[in-house]
């Protein structure tokens, strides 16, 4: 009897739902090619919804979702929104309340798509980048002094548990071994300025390192000297681990070399328990209903959905390969209105592929 699994569907704002519409048609073609079932069931989070009722998120939206087997986001940012209201009331609320403490954010050149590093081709760039996810400046911790006044003192300040480290570097560690590709870990800090935290963050890396992982090589960069690796020598990379702040920015200079945000997929990961999927480039509102925004990246982190939520790693193999032969084949560009192909074009090209056995 084919297994079946609930998943959840927020579509989000701009051309969220667009994108991730087309990540569910991928899906959905994998299941039927794999020969298990997906149970779909929707949720209006997002922008509108705000505007229209003001509230963000329902009291109970994470004890809902925990009844799922994992969830599919879209995008959120609205133009009529301020900043950072349905960020944190959505995105940063979930990922601490579902104790989502990891981000996966692979970095990875695909065949026929353009990145701005000379000389670099799909073999050079292929590493992901393990990002905790629940702590760090991301807490929330801090306030102000004397607020709107000349003498205003803004403090904001990072929190980082050994729990916290270990739980991520653990998660770092097995995923090195598993891709078994140069099986180096790097960690990725400031060892000379932040004193503190990255002491923190060594002493636990290199003791669970030598206790746990001695067929793990590592290593270490200071985050400004990764950052100028990345563009250089991208190669060099297999797994990195880093803390809050430096992985949201390191992952998205990863995200140029790979061929920009239309291609770029993320995952805010529980191990033990529900994680949510999505594309890093945004809303987009600008392109919504237009039929034109990439859904590539959508459909990537549908292909990480399969892997590292449902355990079916042989139809996320699938839906990369098809990706693969669609950006090598059928697609002229990664940017919006320039593919050569319309986003719901795209998903059927890619679910077809899928369905074909590429």
């Amino acid at each position: 009897m084919a297994k079946t699994y609930k998943l959840a569907f927020l579509g989000g704002d701009g051309t969220g739902p667009e994108v991730a519409l087309e990540a569910k048609k991928v899906l959905n073609a994998a299941a039927a090619k794999f020969d298990f079932k997906l149970e779909w069931e929707s949720f209006d989070w997002g922008g509108d919804r705000y505007l229209a009722t003001g509230e963000i998120l329902p009291d109970s939206a994470a004890d809902t979702l925990r009844q799922f087997d994992a969830i599919l986001l879209g995008a959120i940012g609205h133009p009529d929104v301020k900043p950072g209201i349905l960020e944190k009331g959505i995105l940063l609320r979930l990922r601490f309340e579902l104790q989502q403490y990891i981000n996966l954010r692979p970095v990875k050149l695909y065949p026929g798509v353009w990145t701005p590093l000379k000389d670099k081709e799909p073999k050079d760039i292929d590493f992901v980048v393990v990002r905790e996810n629940n702590e760090g400046l991301y807490t929330g911790s801090g306030g102000f002094l004397k607020k709107n006044t000349p003498e205003e003192v803004a403090i904001q300040t990072s929190i980082q548990s050994r729990a916290g480290c270990d739980r991520c570097l653990r998660y770092a560690f097995d995923l090195t071994r598993r891709r078994s590709r140069t099986k180096t870990l790097v960690l990725v800090g400031k060892t000379n300025v932040l004193t503190y935290e990255y002491d923190l963050w060594e002493r636990a890396f290199h003791e669970m390192g030598e206790r746990d992982y001695k067929d793990i090589k590592r290593d270490y960069n200071h985050v400004d000297a990764c950052c100028m690796w990345f563009v250089k020598n991208p190669e060099w990379y297999d797994v990195i681990v880093t803390n809050n702040m430096f992985g949201d920015i390191i992952t998205d200079l990863g995200a140029m070399i790979q061929g920009g945000m239309g291609i770029a997929a993320g995952g805010n990961l529980n191990p033990e328990g529900v994680s949510m999927y999505e594309p890093i480039g945004g809303s987009a509102p600008k392109y919504t209903g237009m039929n034109i925004i990439n859904p590539m990246a959508a459909i990537g982190a549908g292909a990480m959905l399969l892997e590292y939520s449902l355990g079916q790693v042989a139809a996320a193999q699938a839906v990369e390969r098809a990706m693969m032969k669609t950006t090598g084949e059928r697609m002229k560009s990664m940017a919006a209105g320039k593919m050569g192909l319309s986003t719901t074009q795209v998903g059927d090209t890619v679910a077809q592929f899928v369905t074909d056995g590429v």
